[in-house]
């Protein structure tokens, strides 16, 4: 045998020991890898069969003798010699082992035949570091969205597992598909729904200690959505104009955990008329009728003048009346006359033989009056067109009947007089050609017509009870409007030289509507008045101590990029510049458009124009791209740019259901004879800057705008539209012949330049007494929206109602430098952006300060950027311009959780600066 003295652990063993005929030793059990906790050692154990000895060697040197603990016994079954040893390892042991690997042991046992190995077993201190690497993070996530809660356990040996609480009980992924905590020690929600919200808190635990993070807040939010419109309400005035509403309410959900309300309107009004009662009033009495054979004639009148209508009261009195018509000749003592005596026979038969004569003389003098009337009337009929089409360049068919009201002076006028002319022609109405100055009389509109076929029944021959037709025709060569001509058809002559149709184009001489300021460091803001466009340049694009000179204009002649195809060019083109110059942060460019926002009916893209005068496509709306930035609002397109130009705004529809919105308006003025009143219906692009122009073209002609503006959505679906009055008064006005209804083509309406589309007609009095105008005008696309305007005014201009033009008149203030330009004060603007610029564990909070202001697209436009959030706040700033809505953007800075608890009061002292005070006073 052999010993392992203290002094030399290192003595190689001999590598066989006599010992009985058998096998190698066998190890029944190796010593197992193991960990040291606190000061505490370990047992590593081995035992073999057959084995001589075993004894143990930890990181290559053997283990003193006197630290092995041994056990011998007999195995039953083979008689074979059983050993097993036992060796303690110390914590001191560990830590004052240097090696490059961990410490580790390993026996080696010996039998006659040789000697066998075990495996080697480590052993490591362990321990748990006290904190996490990373902690999760609270959040706020939409219903249905993903919830990712990211942990990393502290460092240990072994390495900690993970187990997630939620409000302190354990989550086990096994029972909710909907949860994942495998990836990493990452906890993943695939869809979060409101059950989710709640506390999170990772646990890190191994063979040492247990770790907890930190706490995570999850909330899960609802968005607010809208329920269905309710029925409009009754209209609240019982007589003339009131309103009627409806409303809507935020239930459909209800918004939840901060969840953002509803966008829009809760509630909608919108004009209406009630019809005024008439009592019923009675007419002039009809001449009395011839005596009757018992001494009696009759008179009669009808409640006509005019009858009662919506509800008036019938009128009071008889209709009918009879007297003695021979003043008692006719009865005397209550007997025949002849049974009188002879004389009183003869003076009587003188009496009725003069009454005869006389009667006979004064219905020849009623015969030749009527017949002077009629011939008279015949040239001077009024017309109510009930089937007519004008188009741009062709020729439709228009058929019309004249009602004209009966003779007081025929013998039966209890009678309707019926005086029916109807009439077919070829002709062009709408003018379309705004250079086209030459006024239309009547004379000039039958001239051309190519088949005129007139029915006359006069109304004096019916009270005659003789009827007579007299059929009329006349030929005319087709073709344009031969001017000067007065030739006649038939017995119709055209006495009417009033003009019924005016050119209605714009007569300004300049081709742009422009503003120019000096701007310096502290940027400021630029408007064209009353157009909705607008240019925002912020504090710091322009260096400091220097000022530029910068515009902005409106091009009012017609543009110079024509759309393609089914193309329509949404807004104004506008320039602004110098073009050479460039700005260190994007300014912000606002331009108004026509369209319905709905990115599956439109493609919508912005347009420069080079140098060259050509024009490329700078962007699509829905493009992601680092260049620029586009935000399309329900009536304007915000951008952000870096370079000045020529800019546009082109639609593509995608889909019949694409909407172009027009505004419809009506100017009505005198025109030169003083019975005439004309009537202006303009469809143009419901943007500002195509309403200022009207407005403009109308001062100068004397328009007045007689109802507020209606929006009517155009469809791309190539129907036509249709203009037409209504309801006009039959016993005080009258319409000029062939004007009552146009219609205008699809492609005129739709592909049309920014030049708006008008037609007019013109209406004519009775009287000079006349001076209330009430009727409809009904504007319609076939087979699509129509909108109805109720005319009630007085063509008088003293009494005239006023209508406001512009919702914001912002004509005193086309420029603004420095600080009152902008809604946000300067120190809370840098402390917004020195908040959300700043990246910590909780990610780049500019984003959520984006999507809380309804920018959810193409972020990476902003990352971009030096200061993110200053751009988002540019962005808002040119969205405001109008209402500096400063509170709800101060609850959206609370709702992100980032800025001081008492954010609302700080704002509150900001607010009350005296530059900010001057904005808000002007209306800015």
């Amino acid at each position: 045998f052999f010993s392992l003295s203290g002094n030399d652990n290192s003595e190689a063993l001999p590598e066989s020991i006599p010992s009985a005929p058998g096998t190698l030793p066998h190890f029944m059990e190796e010593p197992d890898d193991a960990y040291i906790i606190k000061s505490n050692p370990i047992v590593l154990r081995c035992k073999a069969m057959p084995a001589m000895q075993i004894f143990f060697k930890c990181n290559g040197e053997w283990v003193h003798q006197n630290e092995h603990v041994s056990e011998e016994s007999m195995d039953e079954t083979t008689g074979l010699k059983v050993r097993e040893v036992f060796i303690n390892v110390t914590r001191q042991q560990v830590e004052d082992f240097h090696g490059p690997e961990d410490y580790w042991c390993q026996c080696v046992a010996w039998s006659h035949l040789g000697t066998s190995k075990s495996r080697k077993a480590s052993v490591r201190i362990a321990y748990l570091r006290k904190n996490f690497e990373q902690d999760p993070q609270g959040k706020e996530v939409p219903i249905e969205g993903m919830i990712v809660l990211h942990c990393r356990p502290p460092e240990g040996v072994p390495a900690a597992e993970v187990e997630w609480l939620k409000n302190e009980e354990p989550i086990d992924s096994n029972l909710d598909e909907n949860i994942d905590t495998r990836a990493d020690h990452n906890l993943i929600i695939r869809q979060a729904r409101l059950s989710d919200s709640g506390n999170y808190t990772c646990m890190a635990a191994n063979i040492v200690a247990k770790r907890r993070s930190m706490s995570a807040t999850v909330v899960v939010y609802v968005n607010g959505g809208w329920s269905s419109w309710t029925e409009w309400s009754n209209c609240n005035a019982r007589c003339g104009r009131g309103w009627q509403k409806r409303s809507r309410t935020c239930t459909n959900p209800a918004p939840l955990n901060g969840g953002a309300f509803c966008e829009g309107m809760s509630v909608q009004k919108i004009t209406c008329t009630s019809l005024c009662p008439v009592d019923g009033n009675w007419e002039v009495w009809s001449e009395w009728s011839v005596c009757s054979p018992e001494c009696e004639h009759l008179r009669v009148r009808e409640c006509i003048a005019p009858p009662p209508r919506n509800g008036g009261k019938y009128c009071e009195g008889l209709s009918q009346e009879s007297e003695n018509c021979t003043e008692g000749l006719c009865i005397q003592d209550k007997k025949p006359l002849h049974e009188i005596k002879s004389q009183n026979i003869e003076t009587a038969s003188d009496i009725a033989l003069y009454s005869g004569l006389g009667a006979a003389v004064i219905a020849v003098a009623v015969l030749v009056v009527a017949v002077t009337l009629y011939r008279r009337s015949q040239s001077e009929y009024g017309v109510d067109v009930i089937d007519s089409s004008a188009l741009t360049g062709g020729f439709q068919t228009f058929n019309f009947k004249t009602v004209r009201q009966g003779n007081s002076l025929l013998l039966n006028s209890s009678m309707q007089p019926d005086l029916t002319v109807s009439r077919t022609y070829s002709g062009p109405i709408c003018l379309q050609d705004p250079m086209d100055k030459e006024l239309m009389t009547e004379s000039s509109l039958f001239n051309p017509l190519s088949d005129i076929k007139v029915k006359v029944q006069s109304s004096f021959m019916v009270s005659l009870g003789v009827t007579e037709r007299a059929e009329y025709h006349g030929k005319a060569h087709s073709g344009t409007f031969p001017h000067g001509n007065n030739r006649a058809f038939g017995t119709i002559q055209a006495r009417n030289k009033a003009t019924y149709i005016q050119n209605l184009s714009s007569i300004s001489t300049t081709s742009e509507l422009k503003t120019t300021a000096i701007f310096g460091h502290l940027g400021g803001r630029l408007v064209v008045p009353n157009t909705g466009v607008s240019l925002l340049i912020p504090h710091g694009a322009i260096p400091e101590e220097s000022s530029w000179e910068i515009y902005l204009a409106i091009t009012r002649k017609e543009s110079s990029l024509q759309p393609e195809g089914t193309d329509v060019l949404l807004g104004p083109e506008v320039t602004c510049g110098p073009s050479d110059l460039s700005v260190s942060t994007p300014f912000a460019l606002t331009i108004p458009h026509c369209a319905e926002v709905n990115s599956e009916h439109w493609n919508i893209h912005l347009k420069k124009r080079t140098q060259q005068g050509k024009w490329e496509e700078v962007m699509s709306v829905e493009e992601e791209t680092t260049s620029c930035y586009c935000l399309l609002d329900p009536y304007a397109c915000h951008i952000l740019l870096n370079s000045f130009g020529t800019y546009a705004l082109i639609g593509e529809p995608i889909s019949d259901c694409a909407v172009r919105q027009l505004k419809v308006a009506v100017f009505g003025c005198l025109s030169c004879n003083s019975l005439d009143y004309n009537l202006r219906v303009y469809c143009m692009d419901n943007t500002p800057c195509a309403f200022q122009e009207v407005v403009s073209d109308e001062k100068l002609q004397g328009g007045q705008l007689l109802e507020e503006p209606k929006l009517l959505h155009f469809k791309g679906n190539t129907f036509s539209l249709q203009i037409s009055v209504l309801d006009i008064p039959p016993f005080l006005w009258r319409i000029k012949p062939f004007t009552a209804c146009q219609e205008v083509p699809f492609s005129r309406v739709w592909c049309s330049s920014q030049k708006p589309l008008h037609c007019a007609f013109s209406l004519e009095r009775y009287t000079p007494a006349t001076t209330q105008l009430s009727c409809k005008i009904c504007v319609r696309q076939v087979k699509g929206h129509e909108q109805i305007l109720q005319i009630q005014t007085s063509i008088l201009e003293n009494e005239r109602e006023t209508i406001t033009f512009f919702a914001h008149d912002d004509s005193n203030f086309p420029a603004q430098m420095g600080p009152k330009a902008f809604k946000i004060p300067y120190s809370i603007r840098q402390r917004i952006c020195a908040t959300f610029d700043t990246p910590n564990a909780k990610g780049k909070d500019w984003q959520m300060l984006a999507q809380k202001n309804s920018i959810n697209r193409n972020l990476s436009y902003f990352a971009t950027q030096s200061s993110p959030s200053a751009v988002i706040l540019d962005l808002w700033e040119a969205r405001h311009q109008h209402d500096g809505d400063l509170d709800s953007l101060a609850c959206a800075l609370e709702e992100i959780g980032r800025t001081h608890s008492k954010i609302s009061d700080v704002t509150e002292t900001e607010i009350e600066e005296p530059d900010f005070n001057y904005s808000r006073q002007n209306g800015l």
